[in-house]
């Protein structure tokens, strides 16, 4: 097993960071989207009936945790996009020869993409409280960090994978955007699962953000379709899973 180098991990988990601090427009970006969704949609459907939403819970405490879930995908996903911004100018191929395993590489970088994601989702979480999100206690609240952690884990690794395949930034974009709105769509983000017809329910139980949403609504809200702990394993295993596909299509990959 290729040895993990501490430091490295770390200085490119401070790299992500710094990017992070310095490029504002880019925190604004990505999140003045989310915060639309939640304002429009959870006060345009407040007063709407919408079927399968458990009794005593109003639309925008159902949503929130729906579009906290969309800020932690699209973020990670995304984040693959900056592997291919630093193969464009040659940072990458520092790195890559540097005395470190890639391993050390991908954790770290992974680490720098997980950490902004949570951010963001918890950047996300306060307008919803001022909108009447009512989060159900202290435990709630730190369950809710473990599935955003998990879930951002899950999507950055997935973007790392496609992005140490691909060679051309606008290819990765229009792929990412194929894949990350139907992830989105199915999740249970915006409404019920259990809304859906059979078929298109089935696409949602492959889909691992439906676990990430359903348990963030369980933790923060109180409300879920599927008991925490099988969603907590399920997107254990989904991390995992998406972390070592992208350690291993990183290792394989080359750099021009």
């Amino acid at each position: 097993m290729p040895k993990v180098n501490v430091y490295a991990i770390y200085s490119l988990w401070l790299r992500e960071m710094i990017r992070f601090f310095r490029l504002k427009s880019r925190v604004f970006g990505s999140l003045a989207p989310p915060f639309f969704f939640l304002a429009f949609l959870g006060f345009g459907f407040r007063s709407a009936a919408m079927p399968a939403i458990p009794e005593g819970v109003d639309y925008i405490s159902f949503l929130a945790p729906g579009i906290i879930g969309m800020t932690l995908l699209f973020s990670s996903t995304f984040g693959g996009l900056s592997m291919l911004w630093d193969r464009e100018f040659g940072f990458l191929r520092e790195i890559m020869v540097a005395p470190v395993s890639r391993l050390s590489i991908v954790i770290g970088r992974t680490a720098g993409g997980v950490t902004t994601a949570v951010m963001q989702g918890l950047i996300i979480l306060v307008p919803g409280m001022v909108m009447g999100l009512e989060i159900s206690g202290l435990g709630g609240f730190l369950l809710s960090l473990v599935f955003m952690v998990l879930i951002a884990t899950t999507f950055n690794s997935l973007g790392l994978a496609f992005a140490s395949r691909m060679k051309d930034m606008s290819g990765f974009s229009l792929i990412m955007n194929f894949m990350v709105f139907p992830l989105f769509l199915l999740s249970g983000a915006l409404f019920p699962i259990s809304n859906l017809p059979t078929w298109l329910r089935s696409l949602s139980y492959l889909d691992p953000l439906t676990y990430g949403v359903d348990g963030l609504r369980g933790s923060l809200v109180g409300v879920s379709a599927f008991p925490p702990a099988l969603d907590l394993a399920i997107l254990a295993v989904c991390s995992a899973g998406a972390l070592g596909l992208g350690a291993y299509l990183f290792e394989k990959s080359d750099v021009e």
